[in-house]
């Protein structure tokens, strides 16, 4: 049992952006992960290598997944459960209390220098909520398989089908996603995201508009999510961010990376006010999901109080 740890912890993180891929959730992910861990030490002495530690511990979280994923309905974005808002009017929550929402996810969590561009294609908000859509077999199977390149003969020992089944399950899953293909959206390093990123945080420190016109493409949608509201379109978004800008200074934005997108951690008069993750393509803003629970900021490394300039 002593070698535990050294052949198992290697893989945390990786399996935590796993967990949170299947249940869009961190703080699901994040008990995921434990209860793998868990059974994993349990099951450690009767392990008997016909796979990889590795494959072992995919097997345990994608299953530890799918039980979850019996108990509760899928995780949402506003933008899935209706219409866009015609009017200002504040947000509700959904009627529906079993409605749960996307949560997004800090990059530090799952950082992997060696497949950063992987991880942060396969996190992008969009296709987290997609991916949501699918029955939970689905969902298993599309990310073994195409996100995380396990042969199909290793799914299927990992599931306890057959691989005819993973290969039409892989097929069907493929083509529920491709009815709705997102966005093509630029890195958070590259110059125009950053840009972007800058226009938005003037923008609201400065409370200037004219900066958040210039980053906001003409089919861009803002999404208060926790809500059912979502505002579709330049025109109705810069009447939204016009009535929440109030003062310069009354906001102060701190740049992080979530979900592979660039982001900021939010401050409102002096206080955490929760997370906005931005989506950034070569012609600008197409999307903005404002988080407003500001319990989310520390899981991004940043303090309730804004840092010191």
């Amino acid at each position: 049992m002593s070698d535990f740890g050294s052949r198992t912890e290697p893989f945390r993180k990786e399996l935590l952006a796993h967990c949170y891929r299947m249940l869009a959730s961190v703080h699901e992910a994040e008990d995921a992960v434990q209860e793998t861990y868990l059974r994993a030490w349990r099951s450690w002495s009767a392990f008997e290598e016909r796979s990889s530690v590795r494959v072992w511990l995919y097997r345990i979280a994608t299953n530890v997944c799918l039980t979850a994923l019996e108990q509760r309905g899928r995780r949402a974005l506003p933008s899935g459960l209706g219409a866009p808002a015609t009017d200002l009017s504040p947000g509700t929550p959904p009627d529906d209390p079993s409605v749960l929402f996307v949560e997004p996810i800090a990059e530090s969590l799952v950082h992997d220098p060696a497949t950063i561009v992987t991880t942060r294609e396969s996190l992008r908000l969009a296709l987290i909520a997609a991916l949501q859509y699918l029955p939970a077999k689905q969902r298993a199977v599309l990310i073994l398989r195409e996100v995380l390149a396990f042969p199909a003969a290793e799914v299927a020992t990992m599931l306890d089908t057959s691989v005819a089944a993973v290969k039409s399950t892989l097929q069907r899953a493929r083509a529920r996603l491709d009815e709705n293909p997102p966005s093509e959206v630029v890195e958070p390093d590259d110059p125009q995201a950053q840009a972007l990123l800058a226009d938005y945080i003037s923008g609201f420190e400065n409370a200037d508009l004219a900066a958040l016109e210039r980053a906001l493409r003409a089919d861009a949608a803002i999404e208060m999510v926790g809500t059912t509201a979502w505002f579709n379109g330049r025109v109705m978004c810069l009447q939204l961010l016009e009535s929440a800008l109030g003062e310069p200074g009354d906001w102060r934005m701190i740049p992080i990376v979530a979900n592979g997108q660039p982001a900021v951690g939010a401050y409102f008069k002096g206080e955490a006010y929760g997370v906005a993750v931005l989506t950034p393509t070569a012609t600008g803003l197409t999307g903005i999901h404002v988080f407003s629970t500001p319990s989310l900021v520390p899981y991004f490394g940043l303090p309730l109080t804004p840092p010191a300039p």
